[in-house]
């Protein structure tokens, strides 16, 4: 087999080529099952992933706007923090304190908005703190958060991703049962590479992409009531275009969504886009 020619496991395996591989049977062989089992005590419905394919777009924004909105609407809301090395989710949700064990488990924490919420932020002596570990030790912190956390009657679960196509993204694509993914992006003329490996990604692991969200769209000034486009046009529907894919909002800048993600009230900000968004999800799923 050439190392051109993809091995029809890869999505599962996380390999491109069977070359080299110990379990390589006449080019092929068995597909490991990387799933991590779920805590006995947990139950979770359904997983979305927030991914994008690179980091600043503000990924952990909307993962955190998504969560508060689908909280919102009645529906019980976990958010796993699976950047691990850059974690934010504990400070936009406005989460103090430490995550709690027991013997039969971690106990997440929960936000003012009632949100469950569990981040590496939780385990350090102090925020500031780096998480200096390799691959391995963050995947198995993540697969962790999934398999040693008590998730309580969790109807929607919002995993915020790290950037790019590494480790992490893997192990969770591979390791938790994600239902679908949302794609965050910027207006930037690039935004077609990004959002292409990020899809790519989701295809080769079977994963459905729901849609995009493009972040800092455009800014409404509130003294003449005109929207500019500070980042340059957006190119997001022509990449749409090409993937057959939905756009699910687009958000603009503003100073006071950043000001409540600081104060860790993010929960009192409404944009109607996201809550539209979450209508798509939720109509997505239903039975």
């Amino acid at each position: 087999m050439s190392n051109e020619q993809q091995c029809s496991n890869a999505s599962s395996c996380g390999r491109s080529s069977c070359e080299g591989c110990p379990s390589a049977n006449g080019g092929h062989h068995e597909a490991e099952d990387f799933s991590a089992k779920l805590n006995e005590m947990s139950s979770v419905k359904k997983v979305i992933a927030v991914v994008s394919g690179k980091g600043g777009v503000g990924k952990s924004l909307v993962t955190a706007m998504m969560a508060c909105a689908m909280q919102r609407r009645g529906q019980r809301v976990g958010v796993l923090d699976a950047d691990i090395t850059g974690p934010s989710m504990s400070k936009n949700l406005g989460v103090k304190g430490k995550a709690k064990a027991s013997e039969i488990g971690i106990l997440p924490q929960t936000a003012p908005s009632g949100i469950e919420v569990i981040s590496a932020n939780m385990f350090l002596p102090n925020e500031s703190d780096p998480v200096v570990w390799r691959g391995p030790l963050i995947a198995g912190m993540v697969k962790q958060f999934w398999s040693d956390v008590i998730w309580a009657d969790i109807d929607w679960m919002f995993v915020d991703m790290p950037p790019g196509t590494g480790d992490v993204p893997l192990t969770v694509f591979q390791s938790l049962p994600v239902n679908g993914i949302i794609v965050v992006t910027s207006p930037q003329e690039l935004v077609s590479m990004i959002v292409a490996k990020a899809v790519k990604m989701a295809k080769m692991m079977n994963i459905p992409i729901l849609g995009l969200v493009e972040n800092y769209s455009y800014f409404h000034c509130p003294d003449n009531d005109k929207d500019y486009q500070i980042f340059g046009p957006s190119h997001l529907q022509e990449t749409a275009d090409a993937y057959g894919l939905k756009i699910l909002a687009r958000l603009p800048i503003d100073p006071a969504i950043a000001a409540a993600c600081d104060a860790g009230k993010i929960h009192e900000v409404q944009l109607p886009e996201i809550d539209a968004c979450c209508e798509y999800v939720a109509n997505a799923f239903k039975e």
